[in-house]
């Protein structure tokens, strides 16, 4: 027990120090396998952990969902589906931002990936929200918010990761994500509402689209909405696996791009490179959490936590508010898959032992992970929005998601307190 805490102080040390959390994983893991064990045996896990990492099957599925997103950002989908969404919500009070989050879970559904999702978005959606007046706060907080949608509504790479560390279904675990999602996009666009009740000029209305053009906007977006079923209806109806799923859509998204005359050598060449060195880098961060999880196992912590738990007699919800806030805190220092395999390890054993359900759980995992993406003093998003409109202030952006954070606290309690939103979809899977 002790060794795995001073294992965790030594991590948050070179954390702060500067390391890449991968590698400062793998490091305290190597060095506190061979302090309990021996180096010999260490390093021969250390090469064997890579080896079966790097050839695991199921995980062929993460570079092709990543080259699917890449694929269709260079297709330039993100103008359209923005336009659609505007055409239905622009004329409301706010309905540019409302528009923004509609438009973030649509490319949520085809990107599955929060960062790429907001700074997107942050270049379409911005220059038409300051043509209208709207304040800058509301106007990041949207996007901010609107992108932590990547990393639930599938195809979501956390959630692939989170299936294998668990043996878990990841077909469930996408089915699964897809309620919650919407519900994220119900209760973001609700809080966009709120705002602008509040503070009218804050998000002015737009104008009021006709109806042929809104089926023209939505004719756009029909070969994108086409793939989407086709990738998630086909795990949901079990005609093809995850793994082939991702196969279909990197193969259709291409397509989808060819005829969207989006692709040159060139962009070809760097949209494979990209996608290569994205994959590397989750490689690297798992195979670090791999062998930091085997060091804290051997070292007897999640025994001992749990042993501690039971000795303690706290109630099974008041386990589970105690491990969330403990991802709330953890957020505010490290970004969301670091956090999430640093810490499903240790949590995972602790909810099966108290008759949680494993993928309500995951899902529970993500959408707190989602709100650590705009959380202070990290928020990556908001360092996104930051990057891409470097003149307006990090605390005006701060301000700006505190309603959506609202919103995520909202949705995180509905899924607690009623699990059956997640689990509905996929007790019907074939």
């Amino acid at each position: 027990m002790l060794t795995a805490l001073a294992g965790f102080a030594i991590l948050f040390v070179l954390l702060f120090l500067g390391l890449p959390i991968g590698f400062g994983m793998m490091l305290v893991g190597l060095g506190g396998f061979a302090y309990l064990i021996a180096w010999g045996p260490a390093l021969a896990l250390l090469g064997q952990t890579a080896f079966d990492t790097v050839l695991t099957y199921s995980l062929s599925v993460v570079p092709l969902f990543i080259l699917m997103g890449k694929l269709i950002t260079e297709a330039r989908l993100s103008d359209e589906l923005y336009r659609a969404c505007y055409a239905f919500l622009g004329r409301w009070r706010g309905g540019l931002a409302m528009a923004t989050v509609a438009a973030c879970g649509g490319f949520s559904a085809v990107c599955g990936s929060s960062l790429a999702t907001a700074a997107t978005m942050a270049k379409v959606a911005v220059p038409s929200m300051r043509q209208y007046g709207y304040a800058d706060s509301l106007a990041a907080g949207s996007i901010a918010a609107g992108g932590t949608l990547g990393i639930l509504i599938p195809p979501s790479v956390i959630l692939v990761l989170y299936g294998i560390m668990t043996e878990n279904d990841i077909g469930a675990l996408f089915v699964g994500g897809i309620l919650p999602g919407l519900l994220g996009v119900l209760l973001y666009i609700l809080a966009v509402a709120t705002t602008t009740a509040v503070n009218p000029e804050a998000g002015p209305p737009g104008e009021h689209v006709a109806w042929p053009e809104r089926l023209a906007a939505l004719s756009r977006i029909w070969a994108i909405m086409l793939l989407f079923l086709v990738v998630i209806g086909g795990i949901y109806l079990g005609v093809f696996t995850p793994t082939e799923a991702a196969g279909v859509g990197a193969g259709g998204a291409f397509l989808f791009a060819l005829a969207r005359r989006a692709l040159t050598w060139r962009i070809l060449v760097d949209v494979l490179v990209d996608t290569a060195r994205t994959t590397s880098m989750l490689f690297i961060v798992l195979i670090g959490a791999l062998m930091f999880s085997n060091f804290i196992n051997v070292a007897g912590f999640p025994a001992a936590l749990s042993g501690w738990l039971d000795a303690a007699a706290w109630p099974p919800l008041g386990v589970l508010f105690a491990i969330m806030a403990i991802y709330v805190v953890l957020g505010c220092v490290l970004e969301s898959l670091s956090m999430m395999l640093l810490t499903v390890p240790i949590f995972y054993p602790i909810i099966v032992g108290l008759g949680f359900d494993p993928i309500w759980f995951g899902i529970l995992v993500v959408v707190v992970i989602e709100i650590s993406l705009i959380t202070p003093p990290i928020g990556l998003n908001v360092f996104v929005i930051k990057a891409v409109l470097p003149d307006v202030p990090t605390g005006q952006i701060f301000r700006g998601v505190i309603p959506f954070i609202l919103a995520d606290l909202v949705r995180l309690a509905i899924i607690i307190f009623v699990p059956g939103l997640v689990l509905f979809l996929p007790s019907l899977m074939s």
